[in-house]
């Protein structure tokens, strides 16, 4: 018998639901924003990776942004020294896309525990991002959340996110509103599957075939666990390196949760023809055969290898 097909819904992550909440929670958070230009205002509008704020003529790129599901990996491995690099991506990287240079991020840090082990090597990944980034860490928090917090190993149980700012001239802020028929787009590899899209990947891996995270596929070069917890890239330097050669970019997009429909995230009301993609790395073809997933559903969810 076929195995039933898997979607990220059946996984437990409702999209379409969560957009709907989220339309709920964005008509409160407008009525916080300054009503006239100056000091304060809110240069976007709620929906693209970052928002900009005016801080006296300057723009304030500022993004929010976890890890997500990855930290059950981290948990499943013992290993927690590089979830702190994919906090610092998911964050920069977004910053990145309204073309603002990330300047410093700070962290939250909700812990089962106080274990100093694993703290320090939060910590340890932490500032490896951020000198991936070339941005600084001032400061954060530890919440210990017993009550609240549970972990695969006893007293290990965590949760991280942060949040991060940059700079970006009110008059170079970048959302695609300039996009027209005829620009070209370019991908940038991904080193695969970053930071979105693990609880599918939990679901067909570990419950559904039942697999370890020590289990070795011949066409990848670590054992599972380690796949899926390979750090997500930051572009920060590619990104800045475009830009600061006065390349006309008229829009950046982080291909994460909701994969290549992150394309539309922008002002202009255009569709794309992508007509040449890299093969997509292998662990991508595990999780589609494995979870007998859709190609939809695949490119639904992840970046695909961009």
């Amino acid at each position: 018998m076929a195995k039933k097909p898997i979607t990220y819904q059946s996984a437990g992550v409702d999209a379409p639901r969560e957009e709907l909440v989220l339309q709920r929670i964005i008509k409160h958070f407008r009525k916080t924003w300054p009503q006239s230009d100056g000091l304060g205002s809110v240069k976007l509008d709620i929906g693209y990776f970052a928002n900009v704020i005016d801080i006296g003529g300057v723009g304030l790129a500022i993004t929010a942004d976890g890890v997500g599901t990855k930290l059950l990996i981290a948990q499943l491995m013992q290993d927690y020294k590089t979830i702190g690099i994919d906090c610092v991506a998911m964050n920069v990287n977004d910053l990145l896309c309204v073309g603002a240079k990330p300047i410093s991020m700070v962290d939250y840090i909700a812990v089962q525990e106080a274990k100093p082990d694993l703290l320090e090597d939060i910590a340890i990944g932490l500032c490896e991002g951020a000198k991936r980034a070339n941005i600084s860490i001032p400061g954060g928090e530890i919440a210990q959340l017993r009550d609240v917090i549970k972990g695969h190993k006893e007293g290990y149980g965590f949760d991280l996110a942060g949040m991060a700012v940059g700079i970006v001239p009110l008059d170079g802020i970048i959302v695609g509103q300039n996009i027209q028929e005829g620009d070209l787009v370019i991908g940038i590899e991904s080193n695969g599957v970053h930071s979105n899209g693990l609880t599918l990947a939990r679901r067909v891996f570990f419950e559904q075939n039942t697999f370890t995270v020590d289990a070795m596929f011949p066409s990848l070069e670590a054992s599972l666990g380690k796949e899926l917890l390979k750090p997500t890239h930051i572009y920060v330097k590619e990104a800045l390196d475009i830009l600061d050669q006065g390349i006309p970019v008229k829009a950046l997009v982080h291909i994460t949760s909701d994969g290549f429909l992150n394309l539309t995230r922008v002002v202009a009301e255009v569709g794309y023809i992508i007509d040449e993609l890299p093969e997509p790395p292998q662990i991508f073809s595990l999780i589609q055969s494995y979870g007998n997933i859709t190609d939809e559903q695949m490119f639904t969810v992840y970046n695909m290898g961009i």
